[in-house]
């Protein structure tokens, strides 16, 4: 096996739940393969170098391994290497909303039915 497709790779090194989601984030841009972004069909190479947005932050990955099945976590981290600079930053970033949460102040009661409803309102949840 030389390549696999992008969203199977990302899929199988569990940066996404599911394929679909995989394909959604490479539809978005969310996914650049050596400085260029890559729709979900790419082929992923060994040695490839892979920035990937997702909820759990940005990760600057190079491809060690390919694979097109999603096993245990443990085997889906020999996958990628994560860069010391990506690592570094990610920490950066969880420590500053850590110290953000200390400034956030917490409602004073449980939100009224018509508080909640103007909520949704502005949400745009109807």
């Amino acid at each position: 096996m030389n390549s696999v497709r992008m969203d199977k790779w990302l899929w199988a090194a569990r940066f996404f739940k599911t394929r679909a989601l995989a394909v959604r984030a490479c539809e978005l841009g969310r996914i650049v393969s050596n400085a260029q972004p890559a729709k979900p069909a790419r082929e992923v190479r060994i040695g490839d170098m892979l920035q990937v947005k997702n909820d759990g932050g940005d990760f600057q990955i190079e491809v060690l391994q390919l694979s097109e099945v999603r096993g245990p976590a443990a085997t889906a981290q020999t996958l990628y290497r994560e860069t010391e600079e990506s690592k570094a930053l990610r920490t950066k970033l969880a420590e500053e909303q850590r110290a953000m949460r200390q400034f956030e102040s917490l409602p004073a009661a449980k939100p009224s039915k018509r508080d909640r409803r103007e909520l949704n309102r502005l949400r745009g949840r109807g």
